[in-house]
């Protein structure tokens, strides 16, 4: 990945990190690594545990950023989820999968997208 994809990436992640934050979410972990990947934003609101992939885009040459998360990516951060949760027992009362959205500077969050 080019330094500026990393820049561009990171900066949608503070940006949804944010929000979050702003909506009285408690950021518990950010690009967290586990066995084949990494969550990006890990989050806890009310006993609830939200998982977040964060997606950036500059403009809309690849399509709406929700599009990259499809079943095969899905798939990894379920597994990433749960490798997180056997590290932090406890943690979590109900579970959610979010995906956040970054194009020309707009934020959407698709919160239970998967």
């Amino acid at each position: 990945m080019t330094v500026g994809r990393q820049r561009l990436g990171r900066w949608g992640e503070n940006k949804a990190a944010a929000w979050y934050v702003q909506r009285g979410w408690e950021v518990l972990d950010r690009n967290w690594r586990g066995a084949g990947g990494e969550i990006d934003l890990v989050l806890r609101r009310n006993g609830t545990v939200v998982f977040c992939e964060v997606k950036t885009r500059s403009g809309t040459a690849y399509g709406h950023p929700a599009e990259a998360v499809d079943r095969r990516k899905q798939q990894r951060i379920r597994v990433l989820a749960a490798q997180w949760l056997r590290q932090y027992q406890g943690c979590a009362g109900s579970l959610r999968f979010d995906v956040a959205c970054v194009q020309n500077g707009r934020l959407e969050v698709l919160e239970g997208a998967f």
